[in-house]
């Protein structure tokens, strides 16, 4: 009986709810955590990111108009088909992480409760953030959270699944839509993510997930006009590049989160913070009935 021969899987986009190849039809060699070939993935280009920018746009005013209960229902959601599809995972952060099945199983256990997390903050943000200011006059003066719009994340470059939910789901959960690139060398984590996104009633458009370089790509993600805030973690360890990066996202004064000096501990308490750095401050002043 004749060998069999592996069917080698090449991994595509995640842009506008649809899995395209990249405009560009190339893909690059992904190696497992001990050098050997595990797949292929898609290589984005600057074309694939503005067509993420252009999905995400079209994305926003629904995503950001829904009620924040049920967008917290729909990243539970999330959390529900991960935890159904968690052997599956764990195979993928092994292969892409290595250690042992023990801390694989940990890493996605703790993914799923993040989501869940986030999901029970959707609509308790706006109490913590907003409220009534104390004002003198005969009027009202109501501070309320509002979503930026937009925001370009370029995703942990170690953490393959725990940093990538960590940093997608507080953009997300408070009415954001986002453009992803996965980590370079462990992307198999994310197209899986987005597998799972497609099937979790999180509407085409409101999470886009781009393989490929965060070098080649955050120059443009940065420098796009219609991208609202840049999440810079995934290029943490080269201060040159984020430097650029910053130069470029002032163009039209985007929010910038700035990386960290060296990757966190995506298992500790994550706090508010990543809530709050995608979401503004609107103020209405309204006169008091008699």
């Amino acid at each position: 009986m004749a060998a069999r021969v592996d069917v080698r899987k090449t991994y595509k986009l995640f842009i506008g709810g649809a899995f395209p190849r990249s405009e560009s039809g190339h893909s690059y060699v992904v190696n497992d955590s001990r050098g050997r070939f595990a797949a292929n993935a898609s290589r984005a280009s600057r074309k694939d990111a503005r067509d993420a920018v252009v999905a995400a746009r079209a994305a926003f005013p629904g995503w950001s108009g829904r009620a924040a209960y049920n967008r917290g229902q729909i990243l539970y959601r999330v959390a529900e088909i991960m935890e159904d599809r968690r052997p599956q995972f764990v195979d993928l952060v092994l292969t892409s992480e290595g250690g042992s099945r023990a801390r694989a199983g940990q890493i996605v256990d703790e993914a799923v409760d993040r989501l869940v997390w986030y999901a029970g903050w959707a609509d308790k943000i706006t109490q913590v953030l907003g409220g009534a200011n104390p004002v003198a006059g005969p009027y009202f003066n109501l501070s309320t959270p509002e979503p930026t719009g937009v925001v370009a994340v370029l995703a942990p470059q170690t953490s393959s699944l725990l940093g990538l939910v960590s940093v997608l789901a507080p953009v997300i959960v408070v009415g954001n839509t986002v453009v992803a690139v996965s980590s370079y060398a462990r992307p198999l984590p994310a197209v899986t993510f987005a597998e799972v996104l497609a099937t979790a009633d999180v509407p085409a458009g409101v999470v886009n997930i781009l393989t490929g370089d965060a070098e080649a790509l955050g120059p443009w993600l940065a420098a796009h006009m219609d991208v609202n805030a840049i999440d810079l973690t995934g290029v943490t360890g080269d201060p040159p590049l984020s430097r650029a990066l910053e130069a470029a996202a002032a163009e039209n004064l985007k929010r910038v989160r700035r990386p960290p000096a060296t990757e966190p501990d995506w298992s500790l308490d994550p706090g508010l913070d990543r809530m709050s750095a995608v979401l503004e401050t609107k103020t209405v002043w309204h006169p008091r009935g008699l």
